[in-house]
């Protein structure tokens, strides 16, 4: 952890570069291809400014919802509006990796199975309804949020939050496999982790109540870490698909806390 005290941990141009590199493979923004890691030594990984591309991200959900309420549309339709606007700027890229993952736990049989079944480009039964279960979790509680400042607050949290623990994850548990997305992007160390989920939780209290801000972070890592153990055990470790399975379960467990904690 001095790493923290590196004066090159902090320059500016790394962060600019790193937030740069966490948004192309974060989102479907205009900013050119994800570089490789250099082979040399660097003072840092892109995974510490995933919460900050999750703010953006959430940002332009916000202002999705604001829109429709502007419009004067119901709040499901305002919830409906944000989710489609979300799931535009990055592709989808996370509700992937749930459906790829709920399948292959779900219904593979020994770890290269479940590994082969994740990889398979078709979704299955699980992969559906854990689809459906988890976006219909999100959708319902930001309708439940009529306020729209509460709803924008509730949306930036959560997907700022959310993508906060995916360094720890990265950084604590080995790769499933030798290739694919989570080997190119490589590890982060724990300098990393201990910003990103920094820059998560300071987001959490700045835009949400104490008490419900503290619920939030805690559903979060309770169900981030529970995959994290899951996947550990299923596949011997992680995967892109399982970091968006994180994402997308992080997510929808801080805005249910969000949605408990604005409850009458």
């Amino acid at each position: 952890m001095k790493i923290l005290l590196s004066p090159r941990f902090w320059a500016p141009h790394g962060w600019l570069g790193d937030l740069l590199s966490a948004a192309r493979l974060l989102t479907r923004l205009p900013l050119g291809a994800v570089s490789a890691r250099p082979s040399e030594p660097v003072a840092s990984h892109p995974a510490r400014c995933y919460p900050l591309v999750g703010a953006g991200i959430g940002a332009l959900a916000a202002l999705a919802f604001a829109v429709g309420a502007w419009l004067a549309l119901p709040p499901f339709a305002c919830a409906l509006a944000a989710l489609a606007v979300s799931i535009l700027v990055t592709g989808a890229l996370h509700e992937d990796g749930l459906a790829d993952v709920a399948d292959g736990f779900g219904g593979g049989h020994g770890r290269e199975r479940k590994l082969a079944i994740m990889r398979d480009s078709r979704i299955g039964s699980y992969g559906v309804l854990a689809l459906a279960l988890v976006l219909t979790a999100r959708g319902g509680s930001l309708a439940s949020l009529a306020d729209t400042g509460a709803a924008a607050a509730a949306l930036i949290a959560a997907h700022t939050l959310s993508r906060g623990g995916l360094a720890a994850l990265m950084a604590a548990q080995p790769l499933a496999r030798s290739d694919g997305l989570a080997a190119a992007t490589g590890r982060p160390g724990g300098a990393d982790a201990v910003i990103a989920f920094a820059v998560g939780g300071l987001a959490a209290f700045l835009l949400l109540d104490f008490g419900v801000a503290v619920v939030a972070i805690l559903a979060c890592a309770v169900v981030q870490l529970g995959l994290g153990l899951q996947a550990q055990r299923q596949i011997g470790g992680m995967t892109g698909d399982v970091l968006g399975a994180a994402q997308q379960l992080g997510e929808a467990a801080v805005l249910l806390a969000i949605c408990a904690g604005a409850a009458p």
